[in-house]
């Protein structure tokens, strides 16, 4: 089994910056891909950024240029940089895991259990 432990949300006002974090841990794995999303309320969950563990990236159009993700893949932990924030912004994050799991690397994805972003004056 495997855990997503996120940490960094918080309270910030528009123009600021906030780093969010998602260390994986628990079974032995390999990352397919990690990744960010984010659900406001009466809104759906969307896809904010993602990075494959090939490198590859996947940003949301509305977050391009402001935000940043990496993985560091010594620590399993993937970081979502976000600058120039905006009220929009304010949401609930959530990281994501498409993982190979175990001796017989079959696939498995997980969520963490979620950060408050708010983004406010």
């Amino acid at each position: 089994q495997v855990q997503l432990v996120e940490s960094g949300g918080g309270l910030v006002q528009p123009g600021g910056s906030l780093r969010l974090s998602c260390a994986a841990s628990g079974s032995s794995f390999s990352i397919d891909a990690m990744g960010w999303y984010r659900q406001s309320p009466g809104k759906e969950r969307e896809l904010v950024a993602a990075k494959t563990g090939g490198g590859s990236t996947n940003y949301a159009d509305s977050v391009k240029g402001r935000f940043t993700i990496t993985i560091d893949n010594a620590k399993n932990t993937v970081y979502l940089q976000m600058n120039s924030l905006k009220p929009e912004d304010t949401a609930v994050y959530y990281c994501n895991a498409a993982l190979r799991v175990g001796i017989w690397r079959y696939e498995a994805n997980y969520w963490g259990q979620g950060t408050q972003v708010t983004v406010s004056s």
